[in-house]
Order: structure tokens, then sequence, then C-alpha cells
């Protein structure tokens, strides 16, 4: 059986568009909070759901700086690390009860849980290619 490595001279390019993807689309996701809803309407809806109103703001602080700091790849490996328990937050207050299947109405569990491993994936993987601050990780280059 042959084991095939990541190809070294591509891996690093393969994080980085990783890493902006995600990025941007935690600032697509802030966009939709900030431009089609309002911050007002995102807090009443945090609050419909029984959570705190100042964590609709705090929500759309981390979108905003988790998203440029995976952009531009600033610590992103830790970014994403802390970007989990976002995600997996709105499985569970928003999307598990909906089933798995995004397209079920209102949106299943599915997308967020792919969101949550590509975040994983990164961290496990490395800033990637032209990253502005790369993380240091204890005792060895990242």
């Amino acid at each position: 059986m042959t084991v095939h490595s990541p190809n070294p001279s591509t891996a690093p390019y393969g994080a980085a568009l990783l890493r902006i993807v995600l990025g941007a689309l935690f600032l697509a996701h802030l966009g939709l909070k900030l431009f089609v809803f309002g911050p007002a309407g995102t807090v009443v809806f945090f609050a419909s759901l029984g959570l705190p109103e100042a964590l609709a703001y705090l929500t759309m602080a981390v979108e905003f700086t988790g998203g440029v700091a995976l952009v531009l790849g600033i610590q992103a490996r830790l970014v994403a690390v802390a970007m989990i328990p976002l995600i997996l937050g709105t499985i569970v207050t928003v999307h598990g009860a909906k089933g798995f299947f995004f397209n079920n109405a209102g949106g299943g569990w599915e997308y967020p849980a792919v969101w949550a491993a590509m975040l994983a994936v990164q961290a496990l993987i490395g800033d990637g290619a032209f990253a502005v601050v790369p993380t240091r990780l204890i005792g060895r280059s990242a």
C-alpha cells in the first residue's frame, strides 16, 4: 500500500485558501446580520432564542475580528480553534432542532457542522501561505 503525503509545495496554498474562505464566510455572515437583519433585528432574534441580548453584539464582534484575522492570517490556527465554539453554539441554539439537512425549514445543522470541521482542519494544518502573523506554537514554529 502506498501512502501519499500532501505535496509540500502546494499544501501551504491549500491551507491559505481554506483560511481565506473561512474568514470570508464569517465576514459574509456578519454582513447578513448588519445589512439584512440589522443589529437591532439580530438582537431581537437572539432574545427570541432566550439568549442574552449582549451575546448578539459579542457574536458580531467575534465574526468581525475572527473573519479579518483568518483572511489576513493573524494567528489563524488559534483563531480557528476560538471560532469553533461560536459555530457549535449555532448548532445548539438554532440549527440542531431543525434536523440535519440545511435545506430543512430554518436550516438544519449540516452546514454549521461542516464549518466547525473546516475550522478544526485549519487549526490542524496550519496558517498556510501569506499569513501576516503566523501562529507560533509552544516549543516549535508554525
